[in-house]
C-alpha cells in the first residue's frame, strides 16, 4: 500500500509539463478479438519508456473501467510527438496494426487529450493522499506560506500576513 502523507501537499514542477491524457473504450465487449490488441499495446509502451526515461516520460497513472484512461506527464510535447512517431519505439506498430484491424469498426475507441501546463496556469493540491499526480511526477512538497489557496499556488494571488 502506498505511503500516505499527513497534511497539505502540492507539486513543485521546473518549467511546463505536458499533460498526456490517453485511453480506450470497449464499446463491444465480446469483441476481445478488436479491444485486446489495443488494450495490450499500452502497457508495453509504458514498460519500454520506464526502460528509457530520456523519451520524456515523467510519470503515469491507469484507471481501468469500461473507458480505460492513462494518465500521463511528460516533459514536452516535442517529447511526446517523437516516442508517438518513431519507428523504433513501441508505438507505430500497434496504431498500423490498429488502423488495419480495428479502423471505423465500433468495438473499441480510443482517444487522447494534450495539454501543456505552465507555471503561473496550474495550481495542485494532495491532501492526505500518497504521491499522485503531478507531484509524483515532479516534485512532492509541503504546502507553505504563500501557497495557501490555489491563487497563491497559480502565482495570482500575493500570501497574506505570511500565509
Amino acid at each position: 500500500m502506498p505511503k500516505v502523507f499527513p497534511g497539505r501537499f502540492t507539486a513543485n514542477p521546473q518549467g511546463d509539463v505536458t499533460v498526456f491524457m490517453i485511453g480506450m473504450r470497449f464499446n463491444q465487449l465480446w469483441r476481445v478479438d478488436k479491444w485486446l490488441p489495443v488494450f495490450v499495446a499500452m502497457p508495453r509502451m509504458i514498460a519500454f519508456l520506464a526502460r528509457h526515461p530520456q523519451d520524456g516520460l515523467l510519470g503515469w497513472h491507469l484507471w481501468i473501467g469500461r473507458t480505460v484512461l492513462v494518465l500521463q506527464y511528460w516533459e514536452s510535447p516535442e517529447k511526446l510527438r517523437a516516442f508517438a512517431s518513431a519507428k523504433d519505439r513501441p508505438h507505430v506498430d500497434p496504431w498500423r496494426r490498429y488502423v488495419t484491424s480495428v479502423g471505423d469498426h465500433p468495438a473499441v475507441g480510443i482517444w487522447h487529450e494534450t495539454y501543456v501546463s505552465s507555471p503561473g496556469t496550474r495550481e495542485s493540491i494532495y491532501v492526505n493522499m500518497p504521491e499522485f499526480g503531478v507531484a509524483a511526477a515532479t516534485e512532492h512538497v509541503p504546502i507553505g506560506a504563500g501557497q495557501r489557496t490555489a491563487k497563491q499556488r497559480m502565482g495570482q494571488e500575493p500570501p497574506v500576513n505570511g500565509a
